[in-house]
């Protein structure tokens, strides 16, 4: 295997990095690898079933504790969000924060030129740079959270699953024999809460910051009493116990002022947004009124929009039609087709107004 191009593959004891080693290994690579120990929820298991997958297939398994990491790049920072009125995607900032670069650093520490993950994904190289590309399976493609890679990284990442199907990676698994791995169910909430209860994970936490305060109409009327702003989220409905006749949502919240504002759905869409901290792959700068499609959550379709450079790494979006819940904190990023343009957290939305 000296001869091989050695390639560390990022690890969770899932099927989908278990059926990347493989498909590498059959590809003539030499990979090996890497789990890292994120938080105490998966501190032993997802690091026990990568082993087990990498003494099957006869290639190297490395474990690395960057708790203390993550906790400080990734929790702190998703808890200061909340705190601040806005809603996180701690899955962009810990590939941004913590798994690719330590995936990079781990990987140059033992000399491998190549790192992969079991993600969802494609690269290209066109005009003299490397493009990130939306995975085959639409369903099941990951390139939103992987808007933050640099063109040094995207060089050396390789994306084995990229053009396959969910159904397709399971074959391999189970043919593999990694029976284990293949059966193990989709992971739907933020790893680090596992039963998806983010308003007592933030009260476990920030208890002194998460207090009751007022739930207003959008006139400004008092309409009830909220228990803590950082518990909620723009576009939620359920848990407000708020008695109006009519679904009511949440519209707007206040940090300074310990406000979460409610009203009916039309006071959900707005046009415009602000995205910061962007992060361009396909090309270095964007032009006046760039054309896109842009994704504004993970879950959601993109929309038809035209960008703007905002100056200091901004950038404005203008959506064609109206979006729901536009959501500061989230990432949008930015399309062209399958391609990747760049993408930024956003900062601030405007332009409200009803979709009809």
């Amino acid at each position: 295997m000296k001869d091989k191009p050695k390639v560390l593959v990022g690890m969770s004891g899932g099927v989908d990095s278990a059926a990347a080693v493989k498909i590498l290994l059959d590809a003539g690579y030499a990979p090996a690898g890497a789990t890292f120990l994120l938080h105490d929820a998966d501190a032993e298991s997802g690091a026990q079933d990568a082993a087990e997958v990498c003494a099957a297939l006869g290639v190297r398994h490395f474990v690395f504790d960057l708790r203390k990491e993550f906790s400080t790049r990734v929790i702190e920072p998703f808890l200061n969000s909340y705190v601040a009125g806005r809603t996180p995607n701690p899955c962009v900032e810990c590939n941004r924060t913590v798994k690719f670069p330590e995936l990079f650093r781990k990987a140059d520490e033992y000399g491998f030129p190549f790192v992969a993950t079991g993600h969802y994904a494609r690269t290209a190289k066109r005009g003299g740079r490397i493009l990130l590309l939306q995975g085959a399976d639409k369903k099941k493609d990951q390139s939103y959270v992987l808007y933050n890679l640099k063109q040094e990284e995207l060089a050396r990442i390789l994306f084995p699953l990229g053009g396959m199907t969910k159904t397709r990676v399971r074959a391999v698994a189970e043919k593999a024999g990694f029976t284990k791995a293949a059966a193990k169910p989709e992971s739907q909430d933020i790893c680090f809460i596992p039963d998806g209860d983010c308003a007592a994970f933030l009260r476990s936490r920030r208890p002194e910051e998460i207090r009751p305060g007022k739930f207003l109409t959008p006139d400004g009327t008092i309409a009830g009493e909220h228990k803590g702003m950082a518990c909620y989220t723009i576009g939620q409905r359920r848990g407000l116990a708020l008695a109006f006749g009519k679904p009511v949502y949440v519209t707007a919240k206040d940090p300074e002022a310990n406000t979460v504002t409610v009203g009916g759905e039309e006071y959900l869409y707005a046009d415009a947004l602000t995205a910061e901290s962007v992060n361009l792959i396909s090309a270095e700068e964007i032009p006046d009124g760039m054309p896109a499609q842009v994704k504004i959550r993970y879950s959601q379709s993109a929309g038809p929009a035209r960008l703007y450079p905002a100056g200091n790494g901004s950038v404005r979006v203008v959506f064609d039609e109206a979006r729901r819940a536009i959501t500061t904190g989230q990432s949008a990023v930015f399309y062209d087709g399958e391609t990747v343009i760049g993408g930024g957290v956003i900062a601030s939305v405007s332009g409200f107004r009803s979709p009809h």
